[in-house]
């Protein structure tokens, strides 16, 4: 395991997911997206079968296979492969996170619940540690998205209560942009890893003490990002602050047109000429036959390209 005793750093590719053009997953061209990431992006940490991923859409085997494709192509390539295991039923999310340890993957993550809502704090952690427990020999990260799962507790107030009952608990991927939870967890707890996952704001989350991120853009702005990095760890605000507009610009752009997950999709295989297909139902890509160009003249008159 990659991650046992160390922390984990830098940009981390939330992955979206192949599919063919009969929306069944597209495992024959996972080895061509890893080796782009590594080359061209220079991002050799994965988190897969997230949201950008459109985990929740995928079967439990669909899921499984992909885990799989995805960690025997990133052997000797990738540093990190964190498996999402997130699902409505907690036996699911069991079966997933114990099939995440024996393919090999280096970390296991789950999101709350979001239908029939954890009761309480401590109900959460439970149910965590429940998954948890399925894959005790892999590092554990909470997956926190409230804007999408609708579970809302302070995760400064949770974390504590993680480390008690998780002994696998290793930290949060944070995808909110209250930057004042994150400082919390930031100071209280250093030995943790917070990987803020709001790509636009990551120049705020490193301010707070971010030494990690997750998101979908690292997967064709992940240059733009390293160089960010770089700048910051530099002592270079200016500069730092330069590259994230950059990308503030380009997302501001495609929300502008109304653009969202199966969106960036088609951006993903436009830049990376990968072909990954279509989302699967209920998302629908708002793609008209002039967009490509348009997102092109974008990032050139950005620098991105």
């Amino acid at each position: 395991m990659a991650l046992a005793g160390k922390k984990l750093k830098g940009l981390v590719a939330a992955t979206f997911t192949p599919m063919t053009s009969r929306n069944d997953i597209h495992l024959s061209v996972i080895q061509q997206y890893v080796d782009y990431l590594v080359k061209k992006q220079s991002v050799k940490n994965i988190f897969v079968n997230g949201t950008t991923g459109e985990g929740m859409s995928l079967s439990v085997q669909e899921r499984k296979r992909l885990a799989e494709e995805w960690v025997k192509h990133s052997r000797g390539k990738m540093d990190n492969v964190i498996v999402h295991v997130g699902c409505l039923s907690l036996e699911d999310s069991k079966d997933l996170a114990a099939h995440a340890a024996s393919c090999g993957a280096d970390a296991i993550s789950s999101v709350s619940p979001s239908f029939l809502k954890p009761s309480s704090q401590d109900a959460l952690v439970l149910y965590l540690k429940e998954v948890a427990a399925a894959a005790p020999s892999l590092p554990f990260y909470y997956y926190h998205i409230p804007s999408l799962s609708g579970v809302t507790y302070q995760v400064s107030n949770l974390v504590g209560k993680m480390q008690l009952h998780i002994p696998s608990f290793r930290g949060v991927k944070f995808t909110d942009v209250n930057l004042m939870d994150f400082s919390l967890c930031i100071h209280e707890h250093k030995d943790l890893d917070f990987l803020y996952g709001v790509d636009e704001q990551l120049l705020g989350g490193l301010v707070f003490g971010a030494r990690g991120a997750v998101g979908s853009t690292y997967n064709y702005l992940g240059s733009t990002a390293n160089k960010m990095l770089a700048a910051f760890e530099e002592g270079n605000l200016q500069k730092a602050r330069e590259l994230q507009l950059k990308t503030q610009e380009f997302l501001a752009f495609v929300f502008a047109l109304g653009w969202g997950l199966p969106d960036f999709k088609n951006i993903m295989s436009l830049i990376s000429g990968i072909d990954l297909g279509p989302p699967r139902l209920p998302l629908v890509a708002n793609w008209k036959p002039e967009h490509p160009e348009n997102v092109r003249a974008e990032l050139k008159r950005l620098g991105l390209m």
